[in-house]
C-alpha cells in the first residue's frame, strides 16, 4: 500500500468546516404521534477540513461516523449545527439549491453491489449524474464514460454489462467513477473498502490515492479500521457515541493518544512481531456502549472508562486542544 499522502494540503485553506453538527431520531411516540424520546445518533461535531487532505473519521459500529457523513452531504438532514462547504452554508438551502451543489460534493458508498442499480448497465449508471446535469450530449457523455472507466482501472468494452456480472472490487470501481462523473472537490467515503477482500482492499485504497493526486479531491474517509486510516489519512477524527472524542495527525495520535476509549482501540490492533505482541498491555473495556437514546450524562466514556472521576459524571468534557494540532475531548488525557 501506498505511503499517506500528507503534502497535497493548503495550511490554513478549509474546504468543509462543521460545527455543532446533531442528528436525532424519533426513537418513542405517544399516542398522537408526538416524539417523546431521541435517538442521539450524531450529538454535537466539530471537524474541519483542509483542500486536499484526507481526514478518517473512525470508530466502532453504531457510534454516528456514517450519519454524519450522509449529514454533512445533506442526504439525511440536520437536527441542528451548521456544515460549511467552501463557505457555502448548506444547512439553509433548500432542496433544488443543494442538488446544484451536488456536483460539489459525492458519495462513495460502503456496499458496492446495494448502491447499483440492477436494472442499469454500468455505462448508464456512471452516465447518470452526466445526463442530470446536462455535461453535454450523447456522444460527448459516452466518451467520458469510457474516460471515467479507464481511469478506475475498468475495461471501456464493459459498458454494457449489468453490476451482477463484475467482482466486489470492480463494483466499488464502479461506485468510484459515478462519484467522479461530475468532477466534485469533496468526497465522503463511507467504508469503502470494508466489504471487499482484504487482497483487493490496497488496490482500491492505492486508486483513491491517485485519483486524489490527480483531481485534487478532499476526503471524508470513514472507517472502523484503524490499520486503513493510517494508510491513507493524514489526519483522523475517533468518535464514540455520537461525539468526536479525539482528533490528531494520524502518527501522532498512534503514537500517543490522549483519550482512554482512542487507547483501547489502538491497544487491540495486533502487532506482527510475536515478541512485541507478547509484552503489549490489551486493554480490555468493561460493560455495554450506552444507548444512544439515553446517553450517559457527563462524559459518554466514563461508565467504561479506568480513569473516570466525579467531574466524568458531571460535566461533558469539550473537544479542546491538549497539545499542538492534537484534540481530546477528556477531563484526564494522557
Amino acid at each position: 500500500m501506498r505511503q499517506q499522502a500528507q503534502n497535497n494540503t493548503i495550511a490554513g485553506i478549509a474546504i468543509l468546516d462543521v460545527k455543532g453538527l446533531k442528528v436525532y431520531f424519533p426513537a418513542k411516540k405517544d399516542i398522537l404521534g408526538r416524539t417523546i424520546s431521541q435517538l442521539k445518533a450524531v450529538d454535537g461535531v466539530d471537524l474541519e477540513i483542509l483542500r486536499g487532505e484526507t481526514l478518517g473519521l473512525v470508530g466502532e459500529s453504531g457510534c454516528g461516523k456514517s450519519t454524519t457523513g450522509r449529514a454533512i452531504l445533506q442526504l439525511i438532514k440536520p437536527t441542528q449545527g451548521s456544515v460549511k462547504l467552501d463557505g457555502v452554508e448548506l444547512t439553509t438551502l433548500s432542496g433544488a439549491e443543494v442538488r446544484k451543489r451536488r456536483a460539489q460534493m459525492q458519495m462513495i458508498f460502503q456496499d458496492p453491489y446495494s448502491s447499483l442499480d440492477p436494472r442499469y448497465t454500468i455505462g448508464k449508471i456512471i452516465a447518470e449524474p452526466l445526463e442530470n446535469f446536462y455535461h453535454g450530449n450523447r456522444k460527448t457523455i459516452q466518451e467520458e464514460v469510457g474516460h471515467l472507466m479507464e481511469k478506475v482501472g475498468l475495461n471501456p468494452h464493459y459498458v454494457n454489462r449489468f453490476a451482477h456480472e463484475f467482482s466486489g472490487g470492480q463494483r466499488q470501481r464502479i461506485g468510484i467513477a459515478r462519484a467522479l462523473a461530475l468532477h466534485p472537490s469533496f468526497v465522503v467515503a463511507d467504508e469503502p473498502v470494508s466489504a471487499l477482500d482484504v487482497s483487493i482492499q490496497a488496490q482500491v485504497l492505492n486508486l483513491l490515492q491517485d485519483l486524489q493526486a490527480e483531481f485534487g479531491l478532499t476526503y471524508l474517509f470513514v472507517a472502523h479500521n484503524l490499520s486503513v486510516v493510517k494508510h491513507i489519512s493524514a489526519r483522523f477524527a475517533v468518535m464514540y457515541l455520537g461525539r468526536v472524542v479525539e482528533l490528531a495527525p494520524s502518527a501522532k495520535l498512534y503514537k500517543m493518544p490522549l483519550h482512554p476509549y482512542t487507547q483501547a482501540l489502538l491497544s487491540a490492533i495486533p502487532v506482527p512481531d510475536p515478541q512485541i505482541e507478547s509484552q503489549r498491555k490489551r486493554i480490555i473495556l468493561e460493560g455495554d456502549v450506552p444507548s444512544p437514546v439515553n446517553p450517559p450524562q457527563g462524559c459518554n466514556f466514563h461508565p467504561r472508562c479506568w480513569k473516570a472521576q466525579d467531574i466524568c459524571r458531571r460535566e461533558t468534557p469539550p473537544l479542546e486542544t491538549k497539545q499542538a494540532n492534537h484534540l481530546a475531548a477528556c477531563h484526564f488525557p494522557g
